[in-house]
This record gives C-alpha cells, sequence and structure tokens, in this order.
C-alpha cells in the first residue's frame, strides 16, 4: 500500500517546492527587466522616472526654501532684535555708572533729573535681562552671562547706595564706594554684557549664513530633471519623428518656471539679506559700540575728578598716569582719533569740521550708512566730539593748575561744559541708530518677501510636471495598444 509522502520534513516534495519558489522582490526585478526589453516597458519605466525625478525637485526646494525663509525670519524677528537688545542692557549699564559719577560729582544733593536717570537705566537693564532671559533659550553662553549679570547687579546698586550715603554726609569714604562700584561694573557686570552682545550677535551672523546660502541640493536636482525631460524628448524625437510631445513639454515648462523662480527669488532675497546685514546690522553695531563708547569716555572723564589722581596706570607706557585720563583718551581715540587728524570739512556737518580718522568708530559708522540722512547724525557726532575734545582739554588744565571747582563747573555745568558734548553726542548716536534700525527692518523684509510663495508655487509646479510627463508617456503609450 503507498503511503502520502510527508509534509514539513527536510528533503521531502513540499519542502522542496517552498525552497525552489523564487522571492517576491526578485520576481518584481525580473518582470521588469523583461518589460524593458520591449518599448511599452521602456516608456512606462521612463515616465515613472521623469515623474519621480520632477516631484523629487519640488520636494527638495520646498524643503530648502523652507529653511532659508525660516532663517530670514529669524534674523528679521529674533536674533537681530536679541542682540540689539544685548546692546542695550549694555548701553544701559554703562549709563548707569556714568550717571551714578556725575550725581557723586554734585555734592550731597544731587540732582533729581539726574537721580531719575540712573534709576531708569537700572530699571530698564533688569527688564531687558528678564526679556532677554525668557527668549534667549539656545545659547548656554547668553543664559549664563544672563544670571551673571542678575547676580552682579544688586551688589554694584548697593555699593551706589553706599557711596550716596557717605556722599551726603561729606565722608571721603564715598569716593573708596564709588570706586569700588565702577571696579565691579567695569572688571565683572560690562564684560558679561559684552559676551551676552557677541553671543546674541554670533548667533544673528548664523542665521544670516543659513539664510543667505544658496539652494544647491534643489538647484541640482532642478538642473538632472530638465536634463532627463530633453533626453526623452530627443529620444522621442529620433524614434517618431515628432518634434512635440506635448506633455514633456508642457512637463519641462513647469520645471524650467520653477528652476528660474527658485534661483531669482534666492538672488533677491539674498541681495536683501546682504543689505539689510552691511547698511543695517553692521551699521547698528558699530553704533552701539560709538555709543557706549562715548559713555565710558564720560564715566572716565567724571571718575578723574572723583579719584583726583588716586588711581593710576601700574605698567606700561603709561604708568604712573591718571588711569581714568588714560582710559578716556583711549575711548576717544577709538571715537574719532586723536585733535587734528581728520581728513577735512565733514560733508553736512559744517564748514571746517573734521571727519573722524580713518579707521575709527565713527568712519566706519559712515561708511557704512547709504544714504544722507545716516550720514548727518554720524558727521555732527564728530563735530561734537571734537568740541568735547577741546572743552576736555580746558577742564583738565584748570584741574591741573589746582582750580578743581572750576573745572568740575567744566565738566558737569551746564552750557559750555563736557556734559553739554556728551549729551549732544548721545542724542546724534541715538537718531542714527533709529534710522539704521529701520533700514535694516526694511531690507531685511524685502530679502524674506522675495521667498513668499515659493515653496508652495514650487511643489504645485512640480505636481503639475509629474501628471504632464506621465501624460505625455501615456499618450506615446497609446499607440501600441
Amino acid at each position: 500500500m503507498a503511503h502520502p509522502p510527508t509534509t514539513g520534513a527536510a528533503g521531502s516534495p513540499a519542502a522542496g517546492a517552498l525552497s525552489g519558489r523564487r522571492p517576491a522582490w526578485r520576481e518584481g526585478v525580473e518582470r521588469a527587466r523583461a518589460a524593458a526589453t520591449t518599448e511599452p516597458g521602456r516608456l512606462r519605466l521612463i515616465g515613472a522616472v521623469l515623474a519621480a525625478l520632477v516631484v523629487a525637485f519640488g520636494a527638495v526646494t520646498a524643503w530648502q526654501v523652507s529653511d532659508r525663509r525660516t532663517a530670514a525670519d529669524a534674523v528679521a524677528e529674533h536674533s537681530q532684535p536679541l542682540s540689539a537688545a544685548a546692546a542695550d542692557i549694555y548701553r544701559s549699564l554703562a549709563d548707569a555708572d556714568t550717571t551714578a559719577a556725575s550725581a557723586f560729582l554734585a555734592g550731597g544733593q544731587e540732582p533729581a533729573e539726574v537721580r531719575h536717570r540712573y534709576e531708569a537705566d537700572i530699571d530698564r537693564a533688569s527688564k531687558l535681562l528678564v526679556r532677554a532671559a525668557a527668549t534667549t533659550d539656545g545659547s548656554a553662553t547668553a543664559r549664563e552671562e544672563i544670571r551673571r549679570i542678575n547676580e552682579l547687579l544688586p551688589v554694584y546698586t548697593g555699593l551706589i547706595e553706599s557711596a550716596r550715603a557717605n556722599n551726603r554726609q561729606g565722608l571721603p569714604l564715598g569716593g573708596a564706594y564709588l570706586r569700588y562700584a565702577n571696579d565691579t561694573m567695569r572688571g565683572r557686570l560690562l564684560p558679561a554684557a559684552g559676551r551676552l552682545y557677541q553671543a546674541e550677535t554670533a548667533r544673528l551672523g548664523e542665521d544670516y549664513g543659513e539664510a543667505k546660502s544658496w539652494p544647491w541640493a534643489a538647484i541640482g536636482t532642478g538642473a538632472v530633471a530638465l536634463a532627463a525631460l530633453g533626453w526623452a524628448q530627443r529620444r522621442d524625437f529620433l524614434r517618431t519623428n515628432r518634434v512635440f510631445n506635448r506633455g514633456l513639454l508642457a512637463s519641462t515648462a513647469a520645471s524650467a518656471v520653477a528652476l528660474l523662480w527658485l534661483v531669482a527669488g534666492h538672488g533677491l532675497a539674498r541681495a536683501g539679506l546682504d543689505d539689510s546685514d552691511r547698511h543695517g546690522a553692521q551699521s547698528l553695531h558699530v553704533l552701539n559700540e560709538a555709543r557706549i563708547d562715548s559713555l565710558r569716555a564720560r564715566g572716565d572723564e567724571n571718575l578723574t575728578l572723583v579719584a583726583r589722581g588716586a588711581v593710576v596706570v601700574d605698567k606700561g607706557e603709561d604708568k604712573g598716569k591718571d588711569a581714568y585720563e588714560v582710559s578716556y583718551a583711549e575711548r576717544m581715540a577709538d571715537l574719532v582719533g586723536e585733535p587734528g587728524t581728520g581728513s577735512g570739512a565733514a560733508a553736512g556737518a559744517g564748514a571746517g569740521a573734521d571727519r573722524a580718522a580713518s579707521g575709527s568708530l565713527l568712519a566706519r559708522a559712515r561708511d557704512l550708512a547709504d544714504d544722507g540722512e545716516g550720514r548727518a547724525p554720524v558727521d555732527e557726532a564728530v563735530t561734537r566730539l571734537r568740541e568735547w575734545q577741546e572743552r576736555h582739554k580746558a577742564a583738565r588744565a584748570a584741574d591741573d593748575a589746582g582750580n578743581y571747582k572750576d573745572a568740575r563747573a567744566k565738566v558737569i555745568g551746564g552750557e559750555g561744559s563736557t556734559g553739554e558734548s556728551f549729551d549732544q553726542v548721545d542724542k546724534l548716536l541715538a537718531k542714527a541708530l533709529a534710522h539704521e534700525q529701520r533700514e535694516f527692518a526694511r531690507a531685511a523684509d524685502d530679502g524674506r518677501g522675495a521667498l513668499t510663495g515659493l515653496a508652495v508655487g514650487a511643489g504645485v509646479l512640480a505636481a503639475l510636471g509629474a501628471v504632464a510627463a506621465l501624460l505625455g508617456m501615456g499618450r506615446r503609450l497609446a499607440e501600441y495598444r
């Protein structure tokens, strides 16, 4: 009696049948290979490849354009405002220190407006720190510097209050407290604020770099898609002697429009962002440095009278000289150069006014300003700074001659004092900053506006191009039925 063969055992017919079966993917490859040996099969394969290339072009374009639009939005709405806020924190702290020194020089009965200015500076710095802490979420350096400033600010204000209390009583210890507060500000608070500003400015530079970088992957994919479409149409012409395949022609047109839009749109965006960087962000950076240096020069000038030679340089070629007077001269040299080092009359600043020395902060600010409205306040600031230098010389001459009361009047008095010159310089630099901030916003909006609709438009054109390519090849396939 014959027994049926067993199943499942090694070497059985069932196992042999299963072991001899080809994988599904291999069967699919072999079918595709067999189909490619016929013209209809080749046409189907070519149509699929063309559609895939056009879709890939649209997808890569949408991805890269979206990334650049996000970076451009960050430049205009996040990183540049944070950089400006960090600069304002630095300026507010420096102005508070300068104002505290001016109040001390005024004696026990300090003017109310001076006290209010100091308190407003501290309040502004505190509020900006809170805002910066809430929005600075990507930089560990920025967060650490904000924490450090928040810790040191109460220490500084406490020292200022001790200086004021002793000054009201006419005690010399008040001057020591003021110098210690100034050391805390310049040695710890302002360096921390400077590092915060550098961190935010570095982030702004990164966002600029990402927003302006060319979308090479999208451009390359588009070029490949157009080349493949051109090859397919040439192949069609050689085989059928037909000049046009409407579907392929429409797909080529859609891809070409998308590629041209990509190149032109990104080029315009890049030009706008370049303009916002050079004539906006860079101008703001230089003007912020200039305004801070003018504040520090004013503080040095005040502290020269407060310290009365108690703080001297202990090394270098300036050893033994008054440290605050040396620092004042350095700040003014950074701003405009030494008196008499300008290059003729400054346009718009009055006949005979010296221009800032080449390479100085205000010379750079003038070069970066791209219109008369931006250059005029800078030129006027140079004139006022030169005036300040001359008035400072007169004040130092009076002090060196032993006439402290006259010297103090020349520094913190009203009309004709160095304080008047400083106030005018500060207002002019604030005016220039406001103008450059508007120029930045305008150029940045123009730059990111050039990318509007590009990602969606490229996706739509790619979809239309892919459909057109499939329809074009479908018309050719219909001829074989």
